[in-house]
């Protein structure tokens, strides 16, 4: 039993998913008037499954080029552990009740929980083998959580909807390219090519360029919630200032072009998504 439990996380790509429902559910916060438990808690549940399935999906669709990536060689669909009938209907029982859970809130809401299901599934899955367009493509169900968090609290799809999703939009490029600079070797054992670079080898100054470029969009974000009234001076100045050192690993990676210097520009990533969701959060107005 404890071996099947351990599949059906890896299945669900526990981590990732609890990621995923971190956003939404700093989104909620932040359009909610008065914070519920209840519908926090409902939230996180439907946003984890959905999200669960999604990446069950994902890894059906993939287990012939999982096999092929010491990375991902130990999955439970590529390792034999688990047959794909199975985790094809956990997948379909993880998106009815994770989708029900959204449409509590709205139908909004259990709508673009929907966008964000099939879009990663069904599009930017098989897209990841065709081109590096996928990682836009993947960028857009990564960036919905924040939208779906601001909709279940407040029912409104509207310009602080839109500056979350983007904001989670724009972080999405450095983090994931750097990621993908890291483990280039084994992505491309797996025939994915994602960096955005025009050689085929996209351990480039240009792909850095272009991660330096979407860095410099979100600091350009940075005032953004005082005007929408999402949270004050003090979130935005964070923001400003993150996003400056965010930057310097950007600027880092282009000079040096290195694994080193890539896993830097993640970790980067990942302190400032962090420090600045918990920043809007402290000075929510």
């Amino acid at each position: 039993m404890g071996q099947k439990w351990k599949n059906y996380m890896a299945l669900a790509k526990a981590r990732l998913a609890l990621s995923v429902v971190f956003s939404a559910c700093t989104a909620y916060y932040l359009g909610t008037e008065s914070f519920n438990a209840y519908h926090f808690l409902l939230l996180g549940l439907g946003g984890f499954l959905v999200t669960a399935s999604a990446n069950t999906l994902n890894q059906v669709l993939e287990k012939d080029t999982d096999r092929k990536m010491k990375r991902t060689q130990d999955r439970p669909l590529p390792a034999g552990r688990m047959e794909s009938w199975e985790a094809v209907l956990f997948a379909g029982i993880a998106a009815a009740v994770g989708l029900l859970a959204l449409a509590f809130f709205n139908p909004m809401t259990a709508f673009l929980g929907s966008v964000s299901l099939v879009s990663y599934a069904f599009i930017y899955t098989p897209l990841k083998r065709i081109s590096p367009v996928a990682v836009w493509v993947g960028a857009v169900p990564g960036a919905l959580p924040m939208a779906i968090g601001w909709v279940a609290a407040t029912g409104e799809l509207g310009l602080a909807a839109f500056f979350l999703f983007s904001l989670q939009f724009l972080w999405q490029f450095p983090h994931f390219w750097a990621i993908a600079w890291v483990a280039y070797k084994d992505y491309a054992e797996g025939g994915f090519y994602l960096l955005p670079s025009s050689q085929k080898d996209g351990r480039t100054k240009e792909t850095a360029l272009q991660a330096a470029f979407y860095v410099l969009c979100l600091i350009a974000m940075s005032w953004a919630p005082v005007s929408l009234g999402i949270s004050g001076y003090i979130a935005a100045g964070i923001m400003f200032f993150m996003g400056l050192f965010f930057l310097y690993f950007a600027i880092r990676l282009f000079k040096q072009t290195t694994a080193k210097a890539a896993r830097q520009l993640m970790l980067a990533s990942l302190v400032y998504q962090l420090v600045v969701f918990l920043a809007l959060m402290i000075d929510k107005i």
